[in-house]
């Protein structure tokens, strides 16, 4: 088996920099491009949408159930092969017009692209410790949160200039280049490969799942974050057919849409001593105020303005309620750290795929009012996930 070499771990590091955004920019990047693909394609708006909610859901299944694989049968080879299957279904998305292919193309990438993060993950435990491990894991979530700022705004400008496979052109070649210096400089990093043992796994998971206050908060996370996907499913929908701007628009609103996402992440990291519970009430009652104020507001003025002046400030409490609540599910079972992680964002995605892809559907999301429903029917969700845990985080909070 082919081996890391010492002289090339720095280099590897930063290819694993390069790697994590990946998955990012395979989920959000041909947001601008949903208007185009469904005249393109001559298919449903709905249908495109769930290209989206499969990525979704089989990337979540993926970090369930295939994480403990790099621990049994290394990290090198299985993330080789799956960029090798990335690339390759982009290759065979971009020469399909069936929809229903592509939503199975948007399947496999979910999958492997699963790997493909865990693996990495794994790479940075397997090579430091102590404060350099620290130090890389925490740069490890800032670059990870990058790649949804930055991937529609790329989008944007592909789609105006080449298409909507454009995304999917980028999405093959990136991959391609990554694969070639994966080859090139990283090797297999676990040092004692573990035999598969699925009934471990089983077991850590029902001792995590039978704790309410982490089961029920992966679904609190699951809600939160399907704001940014519902608003990700229909702004281009609105931006370039309600007000007639370009997909560069589009891609420019999802910009600042992630940046108040990350800004909201960054306030609650700073307001860390201050109480959980507390917080995370004013959060919720926050973004159920500001819903209910988004839907008033249509009735005498809608503009582009006012709808990103309250998506901007749903998707700044999202980021702030995400991190506390990621944050406490990450730590919350330190005996199962790695089980616990893929779990908590694993289930998540699936929780928010789910509701994200029923909310768009159902209401027909296509203007503010609509979209200002789907956000206070999210919050409506949250609270009542916050009475069912409160005891528990008074606990967590006296402790």
């Amino acid at each position: 088996m082919r081996r890391q070499e010492k002289k090339h771990e720095g280099i590897s590091t930063i290819l694993t920099f390069m790697l994590i955004p990946l998955s990012g920019f395979a989920m959000d990047i041909y947001i601008p491009s949903f208007p185009d693909m469904v005249t393109a394609l001559g298919t449903s708006i709905s249908s495109v949408r769930l290209t989206l909610t499969v990525y979704l859901i089989f990337y979540g299944l993926g970090q369930l159930l295939l994480g403990s694989l790099v621990d049994s049968y290394g990290r090198y080879r299985l993330s080789m092969l799956a960029l090798v299957l990335f690339i390759l279904s982009n290759i065979l998305l971009i020469n399909s017009s069936n929809i229903y292919f592509i939503i199975g193309m948007r399947a496999i990438q979910g999958l492997v692209i699963s790997i493909i993060m865990v693996s990495k993950r794994s790479f940075l435990v397997d090579v430091y410790d102590g404060d350099k491990l620290k130090n890389y894991t925490s740069l490890l979530s800032i670059v990870w949160s990058s790649a949804p700022i930055l991937a529609p705004f790329l989008g944007g400008f592909l789609q105006n200039y080449v298409g909507w496979k454009g995304n999917f052109y980028f999405l093959a070649i990136y991959a391609l280049i990554m694969f070639l210096l994966e080859y090139r400089f990283t090797g297999e990093t676990l040092k004692e490969q573990k035999p598969y043992r699925i009934s471990g796994t089983v077991n850590a998971f029902k001792v995590m799942l039978s704790t309410k206050d982490f089961s029920m908060g992966i679904v609190l996370l699951g809600f939160s974050y399907a704001m940014a996907i519902v608003f990700g499913m229909s702004a281009p929908f609105m931006i370039e057919h309600d007000f007639n701007f370009s997909p560069v628009m589009t891609g420019n609103m999802s910009l600042l849409s992630g940046l108040f996402l990350l800004f909201g992440g960054l306030l609650s990291k700073a307001m860390l001593a201050k109480s959980m519970l507390k917080k995370l009430r004013l959060a919720t009652i926050g973004q159920a105020t500001l819903a209910c104020l988004m839907f008033a507001t249509a009735f005498w003025y809608y503009s582009l303005f006012s709808l990103m002046f309250f998506a901007l400030l749903m998707h700044f409490l999202m980021g702030f309620m995400y991190n506390i609540y990621f944050t406490y599910c990450l730590t919350r079972f330190p005996q199962y750290a790695g089980a616990a992680g893929g779990l908590t964002s694993g289930g998540a995605y699936i929780v928010t795929s789910f509701a994200s892809y029923s909310l768009v559907s159902l209401l027909n999301v296509g203007d503010q009012q609509t979209l200002a429903i789907c956000y206070f029917i999210l919050s409506l969700c949250i609270g009542l996930t916050f009475l069912v845990i409160g005891n528990n985080l008074k606990r967590a909070d006296s402790q």
